[in-house]
């Protein structure tokens, strides 16, 4: 038999026991609700991220370099420049195909040291042209990197001057590949005339 007061306190414990359970369902309760309200700040949070999305656009300096009217002036000058130093190689390099036919078909008539003579001097021809094909290419290119360094400072200060108008976040130049819907060279190039 249980005493009065065995009685008073088992009723105590068995209110203590609910209540401690009611407490865990109330927690836990509380645990899924906070969660689910916390969910719900993120999905508010990224629909907000989205709608301020960072955005970007694509210049292809390669064909800025080709198609914009400054660079198409550019490379015309700089032909034009080059023109009479191109034909003399084109020239020289008639003179050695031809001394070199002529070489190959008199050949077997020459005699030995008229073949070693000629034999030589098409040497010279030949290293004197590659010589002068090297000095042609290595001006050719320096005054070119000239002319194009002032075309892409300029297409640089296009590409600011649109990223600030239109908002862009990043432009990035020369990318392995690009969606069109990015892509504002034709800006830049229309930017710098065509």
């Amino acid at each position: 038999m249980m005493s009065d007061f065995a009685l008073n306190n088992s009723g105590s414990m068995r209110a203590a026991v609910a209540g401690t359970r009611a407490g865990r369902k109330l927690g836990t309760s509380l645990a899924l609700m906070g969660a689910l309200v916390l969910g719900q700040a993120a999905v508010v949070s990224t629909a907000h991220a989205q709608a301020q999305a960072t955005k970007i656009g694509f210049v292809n300096t390669e064909r800025i370099l080709r198609e914009s009217g400054p660079a198409k002036a550019a490379q015309s000058k700089i032909e034009s420049e080059f023109k009479r130093r191109s034909d003399e190689l084109d020239s020289l390099t008639s003179k050695l195909r031809s001394q070199a036919e002529r070489f190959d078909k008199d050949a077997p008539v020459l005699s030995e040291s008229d073949r070693v003579k000629r034999q030589r001097e098409l040497s010279n021809l030949d290293m004197d042209l590659q010589r002068k094909r090297r000095e042609f290419q290595e001006d050719f290119n320096r005054r070119r990197n000239e002319e194009f360094s002032g075309i892409v400072t300029k297409a640089n200060d296009a590409i600011k001057r649109i990223a600030e108008q239109e908002n862009y976040d990043l432009i990035v130049q020369d990318a392995v590949t690009v969606n069109p819907r990015v892509d504002i060279t034709d800006k830049v190039i229309q930017s710098l005339g065509r």
